[in-house]
């Protein structure tokens, strides 16, 4: 008998459980959503057998999370990237790792920062070589458009979440978690120097999970000559792995800064950021660096 006829007809977690099987399978569609989409890269990345990798991928497809676009005819070859379906997935999957952090490999506390040094800011940093994956992300006037800027270098910094006075409040307690508050500083510090990054051949671009309506109420605030950008169905969060938080019942993005090169490859991580607007200057020195030699 199927795992599936065995679960809950009318439990959800029952029958999710029922398609996504066991851990290897959350692994699959945590790498694939990081843009490892062909079966020779999972294999390798996962360090599962074939067998076992060639059984939990067509299960994928037919339970509609992937599927499969060929990218070779002669030998047949394909890529396996993530239906509507399977980005359903990825708040769950964003979920897990917060669950994960916080409770298993952390001491319960809520946090909008780590430690430096820690697991979590060791696998900030180790997105350094990582290319962003594939995707575009609603920005405040609702047009969906690329986490970096195509052919130059892009500062990305994610921050937990900012208001403007009167459209919106933060939720309760805010104030108390660790690492939550300065958003608003550091916008207005990037806004100040947005002619100095753009001087030293870089674009800027802000991401939080808050919706587009918001964002756009707090740019037009907080005068931002740059775009804000959506990750409110945790699309860049579960590609990146990226470090977050829940608060107010929302997953929220850890304060975290990445240098993108023209290719979209990541050259330099802030994290943990302690200093909103001195992280800046910081990342402003990193940024002349990168591009003297262009």
């Amino acid at each position: 008998m199927r795992r599936t006829d065995l679960a809950d007809a009318d439990c959800g977690i029952a029958q999710a459980l029922g398609v996504l099987g066991d851990w290897w399978t959350f692994l699959i569609v945590r790498d694939v959503a990081g843009g490892t989409t062909r079966f020779d890269a999972l294999q390798r990345a996962l360090g599962v057998s074939r067998r076992a990798l060639t059984e939990r991928l067509a299960a994928l497809v037919g339970h509609g999370v992937l599927e499969r676009r060929p990218y070779s005819q002669h030998p047949p070859r394909y890529d396996y990237v993530l239906t509507r379906k399977g980005e359903g997935l990825l708040p769950a999957l964003v979920a897990l790792q917060d669950w994960g952090t916080r409770h298993v490999m952390g001491d319960g506390e809520l946090t909008a920062t780590a430690q430096a040094g820690s697991a979590e800011a060791r696998r900030a940093h180790d997105l350094v070589g990582r290319r962003l994956p594939a995707l575009t992300l609603p920005g405040a006037d609702g047009r969906h458009v690329a986490p970096a800027a195509p052919g130059e270098w892009t500062v990305l910094y994610v921050f937990p979440g900012a208001y403007a006075p009167g459209a919106g409040d933060y939720p309760p307690g805010w104030a108390e978690i660790p690492g939550a508050r300065g958003c608003t500083l550091e916008s207005a510090t990037y806004a100040e120097r947005y002619a100095d990054f753009r001087a030293a051949g870089a674009q800027v671009r802000g991401i939080s999970t808050q919706r587009p309506d918001q964002l756009a109420d707090f740019a037009a605030y907080a005068r931002l000559p740059f775009p804000l950008l959506s990750d409110q169905d945790g699309r860049l969060a579960a590609g990146l792995l990226l470090p977050t938080f829940r608060a107010g019942g929302v997953a929220r993005l850890k304060r975290l800064t990445l240098l993108v090169d023209p290719a979209t490859v990541v050259r330099a991580v802030q994290f943990p950021v302690t200093d909103p607007a001195g992280s800046v200057d910081e990342m402003l020195d990193l940024v002349r660096r990168a591009t003297a030699g262009r």
